[in-house]
């Protein structure tokens, strides 16, 4: 089995990657170009990537292409409908880098609400040492204490921020309509599950994105959303930037709708704008958050190698049937065409081939 790593200096260059030998021989890469990855994808059972684009030009040459594995959680840089057609299988690490991000939004919320940028060059220029006051009331900040918080996406994310934001004291209001049934369990009874996204928008101080990016999701944050939203909204998204409509949301800053606009993706839109925060993408670069990148690659591939089994995938059902010993598996992909099944089930009868 042939394993080909694309771009492994994206989850960090002291990763161990040696335990992905333990499913055949592994290739590795920094990193790819695209018409790198055309080349080295050629020979590729198995591609690892995490921002390589797969589709139609990338992967022509790799004609005995099996499965996909995404060192993130999410997967816009795949051609789904072109795999499908292909009948390739694609996996991804969805949960790897939940406690990171949870980390993360609240860290960048405390650095914009404190002013801790401010704060640390005033003590460093020497200001502080020189000033006849204890302190310095040059900027004041809020308590969250009584201020709002409203969230959008509640997966594994969105509660755990959720939840957070209320041992925090604030009202908590939560929209999902897709949200699953442990996510509802998982969801704090303090949070207000409501149905319609624009209580959000028109009663919460601040604004977190949790969703994946879809089409029907692509800059659902746009100039009616905002239109809606209290004057000094401040809007957090740490999980795609087309999520927001950028150009809508400047627009937003200049008039005052929206006090801040908090991101780490930065973009030449919002990179040194002001009003805007935005750092490089690192909601999941914990040192545990890699090691978990990693470790969970390994296992999917050497499940779905070793045993066909069949997790975290969304063109393929969900299928685990545990360790496989002794009897082998077939693993059959069709278009739902009548009659497919029947006809190796007819030919494995024929060959004394219990089922």
């Amino acid at each position: 089995m042939n394993i080909v790593f694309l771009d492994a200096d994206t989850i960090g260059r002291d990763i161990d990657l040696s335990m992905f030998e333990k499913s055949g021989h592994v290739t590795v890469y920094g990193f790819s170009s695209k018409e790198e990855m055309r080349e080295r994808a050629a020979d590729a059972d198995v591609l690892i990537l995490n921002k390589m684009q797969a589709d139609a030009y990338t992967l022509e040459k790799a004609s005995h292409l099996k499965l996909i594995c995404v060192t993130a959680t999410g997967t816009n840089n795949l051609d789904k409908e072109y795999l499908d057609k292909r009948g390739i299988a694609w996996r991804n690490v969805a949960g790897y880098s939940t406690e990171s991000v949870l980390q993360h939004t609240f860290a960048m919320l405390f650095y914009l609400l404190e002013h801790l940028r401010y704060y640390d060059d005033y003590v460093k220029k020497g200001d502080y040492i020189n000033d006849v006051m204890f302190t310095h009331f040059v900027k004041t900040f809020p308590q969250l204490t009584g201020k709002t918080w409203g969230i959008i996406g509640l997966g594994a994310i969105g509660v755990k921020v959720a939840n957070a934001a209320t041992h925090l004291g604030m009202e908590v209001y939560g929209y999902d309509p897709f949200i699953s049934v442990n996510a509802a369990w998982s969801l704090s009874r303090n949070v207000k599950h409501i149905s319609n996204v624009e209580d959000i928008y028109r009663e919460c101080d601040y604004i977190t994105i949790h969703v994946p990016l879809m089409e029907d999701t692509k800059k659902m944050l746009g100039k009616e959303a905002f239109g809606m939203m209290k004057d000094g909204v401040v809007v957090l998204n740490f999980a795609r930037d087309l999520l927001v409509d950028e150009e809508e949301i400047l627009h937003a800053i200049a008039a005052g709708k929206v006090k801040k606009y908090v991101s780490d993706f930065p973009t030449p839109v919002t990179a040194g704008k002001e009003g805007c925060i935005v750092i490089p993408h690192l909601g999941a670069s914990t040192e545990e958050s890699e090691d978990n990148c990693a470790m969970m690659a390994v296992e999917e591939v050497k499940d779905y190698l070793e045993n066909g089994n069949i997790r975290n995938s969304v063109n393929f059902p969900r299928c685990d049937m545990g360790v496989c010993s002794g009897a082998g598996r077939i693993a059959i992909l069709h278009k739902n065409v009548k009659g497919i099944i029947g006809k190796y089930t007819a030919v494995m009868g024929e060959n004394n081939i219990n089922i």
